[in-house]
């Protein structure tokens, strides 16, 4: 049990919908909280131990995330999700690598540190693919290359984007799925619940209006979901699975900040309460 005479840091800049929901399921369970919203926090990591028992990071972006886990950990506060593996799951092609050492099946990918070079290497991988940002979320910045014009479009306009990252093109095999995606919510090996999510767009995010509904975890399902939470290292993570025509499984994407909203209004607040278990349990070791 957290000591009550610190409170748990929350670390966010938006109070979404899954914000909300865990912080009335901690004033549930009297836990105390200090909410740290991450544009305004002044951390000084020569001064004081900071005076938190710990924290749930729920940050959306990527680098402010990263830094306040680092920046907090130093002072002795765990954070869950940890800084190391925000660092980990912001990244794709980190990501993709970490899935692909632990034999987790994902679709094909190609890398390039130029666009150039990609573009020169796509007729010998094959069209279609999606490119990626390497970092980055809701499908932004990501395009689907159905062809070699388009292919050569979109690359050029990522040469000219500002920022090295931007000029590391990540490049995935597209999977024909039947029209939907499955997001899977892992809290340690616990999977908390799954969901379709469907729409007419190739892109099925719930931030584009995807809409969910119950998808059962059968045992095959339920086994990578467990792989790729496992390669990925302790925490809470979306694992966004894709099915092919043959009913086969691929993992395209973790999550290390998740949304749920979409899932807990058909799933029900079990969810929520599995996350803070899995919070509290691990800031309690």
């Amino acid at each position: 049990m957290l000591s009550s005479d610190r409170p748990l840091a929350v670390l966010l800049s938006r109070l979404r919908t899954e914000e909300k929901l865990l912080l009335a399921e901690l004033e549930r369970r009297h836990i105390r909280c200090a909410v740290l919203d991450t544009r305004s926090t002044v951390f000084r990591p020569d001064g004081p131990a900071a005076p938190y028992r710990g924290a749930l990071a729920r940050e959306v972006s990527h680098h402010r995330a990263h830094y306040a886990a680092r920046l907090l950990e130093h002072s002795g506060v765990p954070v869950v999700n940890s800084a190391g593996t925000i660092a980990l799951c912001g990244d794709k092609l980190l990501t993709t690598l970490a899935l692909r050492a632990a034999g987790v099946p994902t679709p094909r990918i190609l890398v390039g540190l130029t666009p150039q070079a990609v573009l020169s290497e796509l007729p010998r991988f094959g069209l279609p693919v999606v490119v990626k940002p390497l970092v980055g979320s809701w499908g932004r910045l990501a395009a689907r290359l159905t062809d070699a014009d388009t292919a050569e479009a979109v690359l050029e306009h990522r040469a000219a984007l500002p920022g090295a990252q931007q000029r590391i093109t990540y490049v995935q095999e597209y999977v024909d799925k039947p029209g939907r995606d499955i997001r899977g919510l892992v809290a340690g090996q616990e999977i908390l619940g799954a969901v379709y999510r469907s729409a007419g767009h190739w892109r099925t995010n719930t931030a584009r209006d995807a809409v969910t509904s119950p998808c059962p975890v059968d045992d095959r399902l339920a086994g990578v979901l467990r792989d790729a939470a496992a390669a990925l290292g302790p925490g809470v993570y979306g694992i966004d699975v894709v099915e092919d025509a043959d009913g086969g499984l691929y993992v395209i994407e973790a999550n290390h900040t998740p949304e749920f909203h979409g899932a807990a209004e058909v799933l029900g607040l079990k969810l929520v309460a599995g996350y803070v278990d899995y919070v509290l349990e691990r800031l309690a070791k």
